[in-house]
């Protein structure tokens, strides 16, 4: 099979378990989008991928994607909207901001100042996620979340910095993201993402900011997380296969 062929096979694939997962918990699937995770893969099989139908994409380096996206939108008459969903260094704030409508991988408030300043700077309001480090893993980055329902500075401080970053000029809060760990089963991450949904309506309480959406879900778990509320999925592997190194 072509890789064409085989990208919209995929991709439909995965939009079928979205739209079960969907059934199973209740939920309509329009209010469940879908990212493909394009980074390591080249021009070619993400052109492939927008023929297919995809119409988010999803970047991990600021590097990587100076040259691709360009190269991409050179070569399409499809407009995709390209999400930053890896970390991001304060340094490179102001080129994400020139790259990206959306920034999913916010993960202090020094990093949402920058992009701030960046996005009033070029006349931008941008679309961006707080990152939350939900299992505590040292290996993750994100606010710290860890037994935030049982530790009330925690939770303040979460309270805080949602405050701060939600008066920013130029930023539109949309909600929060997480990474679950890597698990051997998918319903091991099930925990990590009701504990997200829960600290989204917790803040949205106390903030009186909306928060309206959960980025949560990868190729190993996604539907576990729609099953939790997830509004936004970040799929690589399932749609492009293995990635490039």
């Amino acid at each position: 099979m072509s890789q064409p062929h085989q990208i919209a096979d995929n991709l439909a694939r995965v939009q079928e378990q979205i739209a079960a997962a969907c059934a199973r918990s209740g939920r309509n699937p329009a209010f469940v989008q879908l990212i493909a995770v394009s980074k390591t893969h080249p021009v070619e099989t993400v052109l492939a991928a927008l023929e297919a139908g995809v119409q988010h994409l999803g970047e991990n380096r600021v590097e990587e994607a100076e040259s691709k996206i360009p190269a991409v939108e050179a070569r399409t008459l499809h407009r995709p909207t390209w999400h930053m969903i890896g970390h991001l260094q304060s340094r490179k704030a102001k080129d994400a901001v020139s790259l990206f409508p959306v920034i999913h991988s916010v993960d202090t408030v020094r990093l949402a100042n920058k992009l701030s300043r960046a996005a009033v700077e070029t006349g931008r309001t941008l679309d961006i996620f707080l990152e939350i480090n939900v299992s505590g893993e040292a290996s993750k980055a994100g606010f710290d979340a860890l037994n935030w329902q049982r530790e009330p500075a925690r939770r303040e401080q979460l309270q805080a910095d949602v405050l701060t970053i939600g008066a920013l000029p130029g930023l539109h809060l949309c909600g929060l993201m997480t990474m679950a760990p890597i698990v051997e089963r998918m319903e091991d991450a099930r925990p990590v993402f009701a504990s997200l949904a829960a600290l989204r309506s917790a803040l949205v309480e106390a903030t009186g900011i909306p928060l309206p959406d959960l980025s949560m879900g990868m190729t190993d778990d996604y539907p576990v997380a729609v099953e939790e509320g997830a509004t936004w999925v970040r799929v690589g592997r399932a749609i492009f296969g293995e990635r490039r190194v």
